[in-house]
């Protein structure tokens, strides 16, 4: 590690918080799942806000995350930081022949398709679907699992397939309603989200990125809201619908 200092002196200081810090040295690869969870999210954030400081700091926090597992692996005699980055460079050449041997790839999609070949080949899985964590949101599961699904053609073969499906989903939802079943309405909700995570897919959008952004977007509008009413010394659980109805299309044009 002498070409990277400061990667090597975090590993020391990390060595030494086992030894030295009763909370690190406390802390098991369980305990520290949630951190691992929180500091992935917070560089997606970075990401999304373009803050390439903040960026840099959350990056840092999830190296550290690395390399906390990776002592307490050490300790276990499990595995190390050296073994991590042997197996994630020897996957990154199994995986991309097309770089690293003969392989002829056209495009993106020939890269994406060798390597989901290879991964299953290597893994000896018995379905393509397999290898999708169960943990990842509801989104990005599904659209992780049509993405898998399509590789190998289970598709719709062109866009206004998939807004049909949805406009059927609308009505099923309807129907649901109708009939006051709350597991029909549950599971006809689901296949509507389900629908729409494949329209995202198939127009090559994250489903989970755009939905963030919508969030995003709906807790600025609200905001919004909440600053005119107390500039006019108005509590919002006291304002009407009308007011914040009229205020939220104020807000789109700030």
């Amino acid at each position: 590690m002498s070409d990277f200092p400061e990667f090597a002196r975090l590993v020391s200081i990390m060595h030494r918080l086992r030894q030295e810090c009763p909370w690190d040295r406390k802390q098991t690869h369980q305990s520290l799942r949630q951190y691992i969870l929180e500091e992935a999210y917070e560089t997606v954030e970075a990401i999304d806000n373009e803050d390439w400081e903040e960026l840099k700091r959350e990056l840092g926090d999830l190296m550290l995350q690395i390399v906390f597992q990776a002592k307490i692996a050490e300790e276990k005699n499990l595995f190390d930081l050296e073994e991590i980055a042997k197996h994630i460079n020897e996957k990154l050449i199994r995986r991309h022949p097309h770089v690293f041997g003969t392989v002829q790839v056209q495009d993106e999609f020939d890269v994406k398709n060798n390597w989901e070949q290879i991964k299953i080949s290597e893994e000896e899985r018995k379905s393509v679907l397999q290898g999708v964590p169960r943990n990842l949101s509801g989104l990005l599961r599904a659209q992780r699992i049509q993405d898998k699904a399509a590789q190998v053609g289970f598709d719709w073969p062109e866009i206004n397939g998939v807004i049909e499906k949805i406009r059927e989903e609308v009505e099923e939802v309807s129907r649901a309603i109708d009939g006051k079943n709350p597991e029909e309405i549950e599971t006809e909700v689901g296949d509507l989200l389900f629908s729409v995570v494949n329209l995202a897919r198939f127009q090559k959008i994250s489903a989970e990125d755009a939905l963030r952004r919508t969030i995003n977007k709906f807790i600025a509008r609200f905001q919004y809201i909440e600053k005119k009413l107390a500039e006019k010394n108005v509590s919002i659980y006291e304002s009407s619908l009308d007011e914040m109805d009229k205020l939220w299309e104020e807000s789109k044009n700030i």
